[in-house]
């Protein structure tokens, strides 16, 4: 297996689909383990929540890449991290046997841009959905995101007017961006902080379970 550690929540028989959750910066493996029975309360789905490659000196938790400005990823860490967490999704399908189809990428903040990254990168394969919280699609030297590759992806974002940590405006370009390229985009803005709103959980939950439906008999 990857070297990446997780922690995992099975579901109740067999899964009609997969859920990655990606941390934010500064915390761990551990962090959105809880979240899975909020977002899937039916335990419908396998969730997995990864821990990220970088443990940065002097900081607390676990980071994806190093930031030296918001929204502009180190590109030698992020590309490292990149790398390390396609392996992990290749893997899960692997051994999981559900596919790429029947998975979605979800996460919260710097989680969220590893979900953008790996789920609309140019050479991954397409997934059913991104689930962005609080985060940003990347801009770093050696990636660029393929929107025609990732065409039928559907994607949900979420947002607080109130971020001081990744500005609100960061989700409205995202949206605007995703939606002018033809994909199917959920949004939402509260007037939350930097955190992920009650208040957004239930347009979350519906839109996740219409998108890893149940799979009808034969398929």
């Amino acid at each position: 297996m990857s070297p990446l550690v997780h922690r995992q929540r099975p579901a109740d028989g067999r899964a009609d689909g997969l859920l990655i959750l990606h941390h934010g910066r500064g915390a761990d493996e551990h962090d959105l383990l809880g979240l899975a029975d909020v977002l899937d309360p039916e335990r419908r789905l396998h969730v997995i929540t990864p821990g990220a490659p970088l443990i940065a000196p002097g900081s607390p938790g676990r980071h994806w890449y190093v930031v030296p400005r918001v929204g502009h990823p180190d590109p030698e860490t992020f590309a490292a991290a990149y790398a390390a967490l396609g392996r992990f999704h290749d893997e899960l399908w692997e051994r999981t046997g559900i596919g790429p189809d029947r998975t979605v990428l979800g996460g919260f903040s710097m989680g969220t841009v590893m979900s953008y990254a790996t789920g609309l990168g140019p050479e991954r394969p397409a997934v059913a959905g991104i689930l962005a919280l609080s985060g940003f699609i990347p801009t770093v030297a050696g990636w660029a995101p393929d929107t025609e590759r990732h065409a039928a992806t559907r994607v949900f974002i979420a947002h607080g007017r109130r971020d001081p940590v990744i500005e609100v405006g960061f989700g409205r370009r995202a949206h605007e961006r995703l939606t002018a390229a033809g994909l199917d985009v959920e949004y939402h803005e509260s007037d939350a902080g930097h955190q992920i709103d009650p208040a957004h959980v239930p347009a979350a939950v519906s839109w996740l379970r219409a998108t890893l439906a149940p799979q009808t008999p034969g398929r």
